[in-house]
């Protein structure tokens, strides 16, 4: 290992950290509390919201700490990965960590990760177990109050569950890393509900009557109150302009009437009333308030890129990281009204460990025409093998490069009322923003 004295530029010291990847995936939590523990706890330092769950769970943090920053409240927020920079893992008021800050960091962090390697069942921390508890260490040294985290895999053994929250969240659940989770739906929602803590409320999307009972019978065994969010939040959809809908939400705290909500699609609706309703439980936490009109403007100014986010309008092209079957159906439920009006055209990459027949048989209904491409990412499927499972499926594919697909799919709304959308992984979204040089408010 590199002496911990001798100078590294940022690129590269992210680069050993990128490294661990090669480590795998290793599910327990004596590694990242033993780091944790070297470094003062720093997860002790403020309230935190616990964010797990297969589909939506990003939304959630992100109205969350949209909300919360509007109450005043100073924010860290951890998710994962990104889309173009390692720094947006970490947020505090919706601003990434600096370049300057991560280099400190990093640097500092070096000489309690060589104490803690190899000390445990004799293996080296690995790249998640690092970052997080980067993030937490850096929400403490910025005096955040509250932070809003997602789970990485799981949510038991998962290294952010070293926390104890205000409040745990479970998003909705479907098959997902059964590798590592567990074949079938009980299994995978036993390794959510692990975030539940004793005594701690927790708050629950939709979930199949399979997930449903485990989370139930969980929050039971640990003396845990569990709001399921359909139960005490409502939101409906009231019209949708362009690239916001108009809702209205009501809940058993307030009635907060009508707001603008720039996430579109039904299951951003699911989405918001989960995070409603975990705002309403902090609400009546010890020192938090959260008014009506901060909901309200939370809501309204809610940021999450990549989430059916509008790039154009002439052609429409929107840009989702819908990535597996659960998330395939929402997307395409998303496209109905707008394939009304327009052809739908598909920009197509997915990871190779995806269930790709799954995720592409609901958008078979709303697409006309797929454009297979490659993505920057080892883990991309191969463009070829891409085209040959929508060809088999009945889709009008073309195999090509992501720029040259990108140009014609555009070419091709233009000329015949298309409508765009470029969706199948987080990594072929960040290969796109960087391609059309978006940038992030952060």
């Amino acid at each position: 290992m590199t002496n911990a004295l001798q100078p590294l530029p940022l690129p590269d010291r992210l680069e050993r950290l990128y490294a661990r990847r090669g480590l795998g995936i290793r599910l327990r939590l004596e590694n990242e509390a033993a780091l944790l523990a070297r470094l003062g706890n720093p997860q002790q330092h403020w309230a935190a919201v616990h964010v797990a769950g297969t589909n939506g769970k990003g939304s959630v943090c992100a109205i969350i700490d949209s909300v919360l920053r509007a109450a005043g409240y100073k924010t860290g927020l951890y998710t994962s990965p990104h889309l173009l920079r390692f720094n947006e893992r970490f947020r505090v008021n919706g601003i990434c960590i600096s370049d300057a800050e991560l280099t400190q960091l990093l640097d500092e962090l070096e000489a309690p990760v060589q104490a803690v390697d190899g000390t445990i069942d004799d293996r080296e921390l690995t790249f998640f177990e690092i970052t997080t508890a980067l993030g937490f260490e850096h929400f403490r040294r910025k005096g955040v109050e509250i932070g809003v985290i997602e789970t990485g895999m799981g949510g038991r053994l998962d290294a952010t569950n070293v926390l104890t929250p205000r409040v745990s969240v479970i998003t909705r659940v479907s098959l997902e890393h059964t590798i590592y989770l567990g074949t079938d739906l009980a299994a995978i929602a036993r390794e959510k509900a692990g975030i539940i803590k004793p005594g701690v409320p927790v708050v629950c999307g939709p979930l199949p009557d399979e997930a449903l009972n485990v989370v139930i019978d969980t929050a039971r065994a640990r003396g845990a109150t569990l709001v399921r969010a359909a139960e005490c939040v409502s939101v409906n959809a009231v019209d949708q302009k362009a690239d916001r809908q108009r809702v209205h939400v009501d809940s058993a705290a307030a009635d907060y009437g009508r707001v603008e909500f720039p996430l579109l699609g039904k299951h951003q609706l699911e989405n918001c009333a989960i995070a409603v309703a975990t705002l309403d439980l902090l609400g009546n936490e010890p020192g938090l308030d959260i008014p009506a009109d901060a909901v309200r403007e939370g809501l309204r100014t809610v940021f999450w890129p990549a989430r059916f986010q509008f790039l154009s309008h002439d052609p429409p092209v929107v840009l989702d990281v819908a990535h597996n079957p659960e998330a395939g159906h929402a997307l395409a439920q998303t496209l109905k009204p707008f394939a009304k009006r327009h052809k739908v055209g598909l920009v197509f990459a997915i990871a190779n460990d995806k269930d790709i027949r799954g995720y592409l048989k609901p958008l078979a209904k709303v697409v006309d025409r797929c454009w297979a491409v490659p993505m920057t990412n080892p883990r991309g499927l191969a463009p070829e093998h891409a085209a040959a499972t929508l060809r088999a499926l009945g889709f009008k594919v073309s195999q090509t490069t992501l720029a040259d697909g990108l140009a014609e799919a555009e070419a091709w709304a233009k000329a015949d009322n298309g409508f765009v959308c470029i969706a199948g992984s987080l990594f072929l979204a960040g290969d796109v923003l960087a391609l059309k040089n978006v940038t992030l408010p952060w």
